[in-house]
């Protein structure tokens, strides 16, 4: 007989509680097993894969493929020792050129961006879902033993973000479905492929729901940055310019939790080598107002700014946190990096980076003391 949709939800709601219930509580952190067979990391020029083919390295990793659609040298890390790939992920045949001979596959790649990005580029942002299938065929053709997907919080019902005060969400709390538009569902329908794939044809999948990752080498500029890297150029670019001023997208009160990158990192390969089947929380749970992250910024810079609030721009929901309560259960372990200690290696990170940008393009520019921060590093 035909089911309805609301049924269907519940089952797999019941279902996520029944897969979760049969894991075991670690009684120690996990330790991260470093492959010696090839690892692939899609997404390899961004942020999230730069950072991670770096870990590799450090780690002993000899064999790592990364790849990413931008020329290398537009690449934000990049490293003469891994085999580096231009490849555009859209088309199936750079999967299989990608997959081929892999152990594990590590999949960032998307076209994505802060709110203003992905409210602005729908579209785009749902196209990403041709990579995350491609690569899924792919790891399934070339017999891939571990397959990553970096899925967002974005995938969250957004009817329980609608409170400022940051609701702290959890796994089952992204059904019924009601994902950001556009990027967010994109996200939520990779991590059924990623679930049916497993069940299926058993390939080992395993899936990490990102809250807000920043840190050094992370986009700055341009549009695509997300808030904590966007408020740090705002208060280098105001120091510089004398102008004394900042806009703040919104009325400065939505709530967010900010994830350092070395958190991120570690609790990817964490997941990756768990027995979590289902979809995880990866994010802090130290939930801050936008006017909170500008005061901080602002003191680690030295300064205290006038605030210009603009309504009209892209925002997104009202509150946001992470609930760790599972991924501390199952993995001993949450990200625990100070949003403090990762904003001021941000901030002196971003600052470096303006400053090199103002000599390429003038030779006109204010002395870098002047953004240097308010504190030693």
């Amino acid at each position: 007989s035909h089911r309805s949709g609301r049924s269907q939800w519940r089952d797999d709601e019941l279902a996520w509680a029944w897969s979760i219930s049969n894991l075991r509580p670690a009684t120690q952190e996990t330790e991260i097993e470093v492959s010696s067979d090839l690892v692939v990391v899609a997404g390899a020029g961004g942020f999230l894969g730069g950072h991670l083919v770096s870990e590799l390295r450090k780690q002993g990793c000899q064999r790592i493929r990364a790849v990413d659609i931008k020329p290398p040298d537009e690449w934000s890390q990049r490293f003469g020792d891994v085999e580096n790939l231009s490849l555009d992920l859209n088309i199936k045949e750079n999967c299989e050129t990608a997959s081929r001979d892999a152990c594990e596959i590590y999949n960032f790649a998307a076209n994505m961006g802060g709110i203003g990005f992905i409210e602005q580029n729908k579209a785009l942002c749902m196209l990403s879902v041709l990579i995350n299938t491609q690569l899924l065929q792919a790891a399934m053709k070339f017999d891939v033993q571990k397959y990553f997907y970096s899925s967002s919080a974005c995938v969250y019902n957004a009817d329980k973000q609608k409170a400022f005060e940051a609701t702290s969400l959890k796994e089952e709390d992204a059904y019924p479905a009601l994902a950001e538009d556009g990027y967010g569902w994109e996200k939520l329908f990779s991590e059924r492929m990623c679930r049916h794939f497993r069940e299926d044809f058993n390939l080992r999948t395993r899936v990490a729901r990102f809250h807000n990752a920043y840190g050094p080498w992370g986009t700055w500029f341009g549009g695509r940055e997300k808030a904590p890297a966007a408020i740090c150029r705002k208060v280098i670019e105001s120091k510089l310019t004398g102008k004394q001023e900042i806009e703040i997208w919104g009325t400065g009160e939505q709530t967010r939790s900010f994830m350092y990158i070395d958190d991120c990192i570690r609790g990817v390969q964490l997941i990756m080598n768990s027995e979590i089947l289902e979809p995880i929380n990866l994010g802090c749970s130290e939930a801050v107002s936008i006017n909170q992250l500008v005061d901080l910024v602002e003191d680690i810079a030295g300064v205290k700014l006038h605030r210009k609030y603009n309504l009209n721009a892209p925002k997104g929901v009202n509150g946001r946190n992470s609930d760790n309560t599972l991924i501390k259960k199952l993995l001993n372990w949450e990200p625990s990096i100070p949003l403090r200690t990762g904003l001021e290696k941000t901030y002196a990170w971003i600052c470096d980076q303006y400053m090199a940008r103002g000599k390429r393009e003038s030779r006109s520019f204010v002395s870098n003391q002047h953004c240097v921060p308010n504190r030693p590093l």
